[in-house]
């Protein structure tokens, strides 16, 4: 049994120990005395936690500092392929096809991988150094409590940059059942494709004041939004624990090996091992659902498609507006009566107690693409695409939209928290989904971190709309 196991490997390092350390040269007695020093300091009880999340912060910073720059580069790159094939080819659904879903879809794909190739590289860094053993010891206590280990807290925090690189991280975690709770809430931190989100919608939340001097009311909600994220992946952890039965113990055994030079060749095939992982792996499912959402927002029904052709023409007869005017109300207009909008007016009943109309439910379903696309949902669906430079054009459109039956306003403070709580539980990212699957090895697991997570982030949207109401 596992206890016994236990036992053989501690006698048969009491027993070599002692051997190893009487030939071993006077330089590695040296380094070994050294990290026993550092790490009186860095696993102490109370500096050395500190110590970790400060380490954490700066790979977390540097996430978005130096990944930012290639990300817009690859964006670049994507969207300049896109407009150069739309001005060689032919116009047409093909051409549409080929730009709008398989290039968008590939460009989703490789856009991810600035974030992890500097993640995993940061996180190979700090494991060839030694110091990731020290981390795992000092919190596996306190993340067992939640269903996890000490490796956990590396997922964890990861996951505020990208849910994809952190869940990939928890392969380290050898417990299948512990590994398997980390990979299912790890979802539930707030991610950076979440922040145009809450950047847009904050601002019906609370007014763009100081309080306190020094803090500033929608930056307080901000954090609130990221602290509702971290409490419940906890809770959901723990819940898991009591759900998920296993004959599997949890134990740690690890040795702190001493601090060295990293090997520069291990780190690398760390990183190309990682990102060639995601990107075949991950990127068939992307592209796959990537057309399936280019399909359904560009093609309806003959009937209904008719009916937004004669209501496009009806609206270029009776009004004096410019090109780019035109194909944005245009664009709405057919989103309207394309398959997503019907689905999103059959839907409406169904999310019209968290206070969402139709146009919501279009962005909801349209944002399962990336969190992100709401935001490009949103300057579609209200006619702002092109000629909007900002969130703020975006915002202002918003503020004007009333409700067609009753007048009133659609997005009031009781709204737009409603929506922003629905998106920081629901699992609104194909592309986690993809890696979930490819972690796990079965599509059981994403569908059930797909529902618990909706089922989550419905129940909480109506709570929060019924509260603010």
């Amino acid at each position: 049994d596992l206890k016994a196991q236990l036992h053989e490997i501690m006698q048969r390092f009491d027993r070599l120990a002692p051997i190893v350390q009487s030939v071993r040269h006077d330089k590695f007695q040296s380094i070994y005395g050294k990290s026993e020093q550092a790490d009186q300091v860095l696993t102490n009880k109370y500096l050395g936690p500190i110590l970790f999340l400060a380490i954490l912060f700066v790979i977390f910073q540097s996430i978005f500092a130096f990944a930012q720059l290639p990300m817009d580069l690859i964006e670049q790159i994507f969207g300049w392929t896109q407009g150069f094939l739309r001005t060689q080819l032919p116009e047409g659904w093909l051409t549409d096809l080929l730009c709008d879903g398989l290039l968008a879809g590939l460009g989703g794909i490789i856009v991810f991988v600035p974030q992890i190739a500097i993640l995993f590289f940061l996180i190979a860094l700090l494991e060839d150094v030694g110091y990731m053993a020290r981390a795992v010891f000092m919190f596996d206590g306190i993340m067992q409590k939640f269903g996890m280990n000490g490796r956990s807290i590396v997922s964890l925090v990861s996951g505020g940059a990208c849910a994809i690189p952190a869940i990939m991280s928890a392969r380290t975690i050898s417990n299948h059942k512990e590994r398997l709770i980390t990979i299912l809430v790890t979802p539930l931190i707030s991610c950076s494709a979440r922040i145009p989100v809450y950047a847009l919608l904050v601002a019906f939340v609370v007014p763009r004041e100081w309080t306190f001097l020094i803090f500033n009311a929608q930056g307080l909600v901000f954090t609130g939004l990221y602290l509702l994220g971290i409490s419940s992946a906890l809770v959901a952890g723990w819940v898991f624990k009591k759900i998920l039965k296993t004959d599997e113990k949890s134990s740690l055994m690890i040795e702190l090996p001493p601090y060295r030079m990293p090997s520069p060749i291990n780190i690398l095939q760390t990183v190309v091992e990682k990102v060639k992982s995601f990107v075949l792996g991950a990127g068939k499912v992307i592209i796959i659902i990537s057309i399936v959402l280019w399909f359904l927002s560009n093609f309806g029904l003959p009937s209904s498609m008719r009916q937004a052709d004669e209501k496009i023409a009806q609206m270029t007869a009776n009004q004096t507006i410019t090109d780019i005017e035109k194909e944005d109300k245009s664009a709405a207009i057919r989103l309207e009566y394309s398959f997503a909008g019907q689905i999103g007016k059959i839907i409406e009943p169904t999310i019209r107690p968290l206070g969402f109309d139709w146009k919501i439910g279009i962005a909801l379903l349209t944002s399962f693409a990336a969190r992100e696309v709401f935001v490009g949902t949103m300057a579609t669906i209200y006619s702002v695409g092109s000629a909007a430079d900002d969130d703020f054009s975006i915002r202002e459109q918003m503020k004007k939209e009333r409700n067609l039956i009753t007048g009133d306003i659609v997005y009031t403070p009781a709204t737009a928290m409603s929506l922003l709580v629905f998106y920081v539980f629901a699992l609104q990212c194909m592309s986690t989904l993809a890696v979930v699957k490819r972690e796990t090895r079965t599509w059981k697991w994403a569908m059930l971190q797909f529902f618990f997570m909706g089922a989550l982030a419905y129940f909480g949207a109506w709570l929060t709309y019924i509260l603010m109401k």
